[in-house]
């Protein structure tokens, strides 16, 4: 006779159940304008249980979206738990979106209620002056910023003071229990939602050993932000783990993130290589030696800057891939123990790839616009394409997204061109958008960018394309020096001379003071596009 499972439901009330039965002696640690706040788990879960109480006492109801706008914070966790596992839907908005766009995706998801940190709430509240949704903000106190005078206004502490705890119940597991959306760098941003199941197999995902390898002994600071892509779906990993965090709060300074991982001796830290290109100063001659991984993603890391943290701290990065539609982790760069042993040089070269994909997770790359699959050779190319159990499968309320955005066979359209190689490993060439197409040979963005900063006077670049009258385009390349450092363009011409074949390197290279950022951190090309891209 065939024996049966259990029907158990995989929601996150049985992360949140976990970890305050059995860790709730376990810190976390959050920096606030003035200094830094401690909790044990224990005590958060007691916070997150009336905050489940605050919800129903403001009348929230049942399945409605929560915003929240906010840092990277024990409140901010707080919410994340609280909304989700009383069967709401957590909304985090993205502080960085312009003003338009903040307002547009409170209507579109039509929040209820929407939480936001002191020193944000002047900026928030003009911007849903017209969200008829909203009925109430309730503002967090992260020690800056004064709250202008609103009659929708209440206080965060003040509610859960009131409250009482509440038990956490949810049934099904497909219920949604998140939403973030894109960050909309061509169009109005497009809501991605995550399902309870979806979240509690990412989090066991990211649990894994050739992945993240979140654990009870870690210490996880997440400095990509909770209003983006979940925090690459690290605060629920770590809650479903019992790791301790730390949070950095408003303080996203180099300094303040070098000194918390220092200081509460951080295991994992994981963050955009904007933030690690800035931190690596201030991470120079530290006692490091709790720190196991310095996890980047969001956009490719530059083989340079991975090889410098090596050099300098002993770590190197450990580049991670994914975007918002992949809930967001899709692949992550451990080296096989059948590949340990190469040379040095391709060792670091493989390191600056996006990795393996993770299990679950099924990649391929197919020639644009079809389903035709490209050889995994390491140099035939084509738009990388996702499915699995935590990638989306369509946006939340729109219609005529699927030829764009999806394949005919549902696979997620990434919008990124790679390679992949025989064993495997991901490569990004570019995006289907940035890549330069001179004479009818394409030229990869991110592979002349990367022999642009092995540079050592050069600290970024940027390169895009722009209108040319013999070849069509032709690639520009914007560049940003090191402190204390000068460089011709003939120079870096000769310098790129023996690095990448000659039709490749740029007639135009423009030095500039910074390359531009969108929303999420990552260098905003349309921005260079706009200013350089007339020829």
């Amino acid at each position: 006779m065939l024996g049966q499972m259990s029907d158990h439901p995989l929601t996150l009330v049985h992360a949140f159940n976990r970890a305050e039965r059995l860790f709730a002696e376990k810190t976390i640690t959050t920096l606030t304008a003035t200094g830094r706040e401690r909790q044990t788990y224990g005590e958060w879960a007691r916070r997150t249980r009336r905050l489940g109480g605050a919800l129903d006492a403001l009348g929230v109801a049942p399945d409605a979206r929560v915003g929240t706008f906010a840092w990277n914070s024990a409140r901010h966790l707080e919410l994340y738990f609280a909304v989700p596992c009383s069967g709401r839907v957590l909304h985090t908005l993205n502080i960085r979106l312009f003003p338009e766009q903040v307002t547009y995706v409170v209507n579109h998801a039509e929040d209820e209620v929407v939480f936001v940190d002191r020193s944000l709430a002047a900026t928030l509240l003009p911007l849903i002056a017209d969200a008829p949704s909203v009925r109430h903000v309730v503002v967090m106190d992260d020690g800056a910023g004064e709250v202008p005078a609103d009659d929708r206004i209440v206080d965060y502490e003040a509610l859960i003071g009131a409250s009482s705890a509440v038990d956490f119940h949810v049934d099904d597991e497909n219920q949604a229990a998140a939403m973030c959306y894109t960050s909309g760098t061509t169009g109005h941003p497009k809501g991605v939602v995550y399902s309870h199941r979806s979240t509690v197999l990412h989090s066991l995902g990211v649990m894994l050993a050739d992945t993240l390898g979140v654990s009870e002994r870690d210490t996880i600071l997440p400095i990509v932000p909770m209003f983006h892509a979940n925090a690459w779906g690290l605060p629920y990993a770590a809650v479903m783990a019992g790791s301790a965090l730390a949070f950095p709060g408003p303080r996203m300074t180099p300094v303040a993130i070098a000194e918390l991982i220092e200081s509460e001796r951080v295991t994992v830290a994981a963050g955009v290589p904007t933030i690690w290109a800035a931190a690596l100063d201030e991470l120079d001659g530290r006692d490091l030696s709790a720190l196991r991984a310095v996890v980047c993603g969001g956009s490719a890391v530059p083989q340079a800057l991975s090889e410098a943290y090596e050099r300098r701290i002993g770590q190197p990065i450990l580049q991670a891939w994914g975007m918002t539609e992949t809930s967001p982790v899709g692949s992550v760069c451990t080296i096989k123990s059948t590949l340990a042993d190469l040379p040095a040089d391709e060792l670091a070269r493989l390191r600056a790839s996006q990795g393996i994909p993770m299990p679950l997770v099924e990649v391929r790359i197919v020639e644009p616009g079809t389903t035709h699959e490209v050889a995994w050779n390491g140099s035939d190319h084509g738009e990388l394409e996702v499915v699995g159990p935590w990638i989306a499968a369509s946006y939340y309320g729109a219609e005529g997204d699927r030829g764009s955005s999806f394949a005919e066979d549902g696979w997620l359209r990434t919008g990124d061109v790679a390679t992949i190689s025989p064993d495997g490993y991901i490569r990004l060439v570019d995006r289907t958008k940035d890549l330069v197409k001179s004479g009818g040979e394409w030229i990869s963005s991110v592979e002349l960018e990367n022999a642009i900063m092995a540079h050592p006077a050069v600290l970024e670049a940027a390169v895009i394309a722009v209108p040319d009258e013999r070849w069509g385009e032709r690639p520009l390349a914007c560049v940003v020096l090191a402190d204390d450092h000068a460089l011709t363009a003939d120079d870096l011409r000769a310098f790129l001379s023996t690095r990448v074949a000659r039709w490749w390197i740029p007639e135009r290279i423009e030095f500039i003071d910074q390359v531009p950022r969108t929303s999420v951190g990552k260098f905003s090309k349309k921005t260079l596009r706009e200013r350089f891209g007339a020829g």
